[in-house]
């Protein structure tokens, strides 16, 4: 993938981001760091405080049968009964739930920085379901610099690593 000069390349995952800038040309990258961030975020377990609630149902269909006249005592109209059902709510993942909260942020800084027009063409290097959840909260003016997008985890990896892993993309 080619790598404009100037460009601004989003490295995140759903808990670091690194901003960098392309300060080589567009066959041969020199990212540097101008931003990073790393926001905690515990398991799941380390997150919870109880386990996940339940529902239960003992509505019935059509209930009582109905005498019809001349004393027959068969059920008009059929209706399905239904036995009590037992079911349970899904248990929340609130490590996800902030992994997508970081990724709305990250996309609302890309927001900011495009409306102030701080860069031409911009590159993202994600993991699939980070760049999925980046991808719901693109502005149109981030839209309209994307340049490319890499869905690869690189948030751990060495600049050298990202400029290579881009100029094979």
């Amino acid at each position: 993938m080619q790598v404009p000069h100037n460009s601004v390349v989003l490295v995140a995952d759903g808990r670091k981001l690194l901003f960098l800038r392309n300060e080589g040309d567009a066959t041969y990258p020199n990212l540097v760091v101008e931003h990073a961030e790393e926001r905690p975020n515990p398991a799941n377990r380390d997150q919870k405080t109880d386990a996940a609630g339940g529902a239960s149902s003992t509505q019935s269909g059509a209930g009582a049968p109905h005498v019809a006249q001349g004393g027959s005592n068969h059920a008009q109209g059929g209706g399905a009964q239904f036995a009590p059902s037992r079911g349970s709510m899904a248990e929340t993942d609130f490590h996800q739930l902030e992994e997508d909260r970081f990724a709305a942020d990250a996309a609302e800084l890309l927001k900011r920085r495009a409306l102030s027009n701080d860069f031409d063409s911009l590159i993202v290097v994600a993991p699939p379901r980070t760049l999925g959840e980046l991808r719901k909260h693109y502005h149109k003016e981030v839209s309209s610099r994307l340049a490319g997008e890499l869905d690869k985890d690189l948030t751990g990896h060495p600049i050298a690593e990202i400029e290579k892993a881009l100029q094979a993309a």
